[in-house]
């Protein structure tokens, strides 16, 4: 479950970021600011979710972009996708719990309460195989329902409220309810309205980003294509982020693991085996890797490895390669 807000835990007060390496997101010129951006599309009913990016990519004019979370082409609402060099850290959003509103029929009638305790029953953790028409092998397998809503109940049909782990089928949940029912149902409307803290308050439609970029191309005005475009930064939203030194930078960016030493603030809590994202101290995603440590265990470290880096966002060289310099050292004295 994603956590949208956390406390930092700082290490190394002192610790200060040189100004000639790196610049701050904010500072990025507009066509960086397209090649590293996230966007929070609210996909239309009709299209397929790579048909929307696919239009995203043309309005953009870039070549590449990546979304999370596949929506049907019935379904609409939320849809992340991440543009150019931001599709490197697009794993940020693997685990990323999702919020759905969905409109149930039941084919029977169905009492409020014993529908609020049915639904109660398929809250927390729950087995569930993967309907016919899935891309996914149909195996048993568990998911966690964080809450279950009813949020009308109108005859036959219930308009209800989910937040469930990544992965998990809300086709399926409503069938599976309707089954312990014993009335049968079927979904009739699915929207997604949120995916890990990404709201759908804050999504934009293809049409706003077309005009965003109409307005940058023609008048040289980026002031909309930075409101529609977020930074890829935002992408580390609803994982636990971890500031580094400026010696440590490069070397993340060659792959190295995040050692303790090179660590100046986090937020808390993360578990082993959490994804955690590296930033710079000017607020710039180096990139993403798996904790090797909990945060309280990183509390007290002052040597060790802290997290294995699994995705690079910022290039080689951006900052210096002091790496090199007391690997060098290292090998002389040797």
């Amino acid at each position: 479950m994603s956590l949208c807000s956390r406390e930092i835990y700082v290490k190394a007060p002192d610790e200060r970021t040189d100004p000639q390496w790196g610049k701050s997101p904010v500072d990025r010129s507009a066509e960086e600011h397209v090649r590293y951006s996230l966007v929070i599309l609210d996909k239309p009913r009709g299209p397929s979710s790579h048909e929307a990016v696919a239009w995203l990519k043309r309005i953009l004019g870039v070549e590449v972009a990546g979304h999370s979370g596949t929506l049907d082409p019935n379904v609409s609402g939320v849809l992340p996708v991440a543009v150019a060099e931001g599709t490197k850290v697009l794993m940020a959003l693997s685990r990323a719990d999702k919020v759905y509103v969905a409109v149930a029929k039941f084919h029977g009638d169905v009492d409020e309460e014993r529908l609020k305790s049915v639904l109660s029953r398929f809250t927390g953790e729950i087995y569930q195989r993967p309907p016919l028409r899935s891309a996914v092998k149909r195996q048993l397998r568990t998911r966690r329902v964080y809450s279950l809503e009813l949020l009308e109940l109108d005859g036959r049909y219930a308009v209800l409220k989910m937040h469930v782990e990544a992965g998990t089928y809300a086709r399926k949940l409503i069938h599976d309810i309707g089954e312990v029912l014993g009335v049968s149902a079927n979904m009739r409307e699915l929207r997604r309205v949120a995916v890990a803290c990404f709201h759908e308050r804050e999504a934009v439609t293809l049409q706003d980003v077309a005009d965003a970029v109409y307005i940058l191309r023609n008048y040289g005005d980026d002031t909309a294509v930075r409101q529609v475009l977020k930074p890829i930064e935002e992408i580390a939203r609803g994982i636990a982020k971890i500031w580094i030194k400026d010696g440590a930078v490069d070397a993340i960016c060659h792959g190295a693991p995040l050692a303790a030493p090179g660590v100046v603030k986090f937020e808390t809590p993360f578990s082993r085996g959490d994804l955690v994202a590296y930033f710079t101290l000017k607020g710039e995603l180096v990139g993403v890797g798996k904790a090797l440590v909990s945060s309280d265990e990183l509390k007290n470290m002052e040597r060790g490895l802290v997290a294995r880096t699994d995705r690079v966002l910022m290039r080689p060289g951006t900052y210096p390669a002091t790496w090199r310099e007391k690997k060098r050292l290292n090998k002389k004295t040797e």
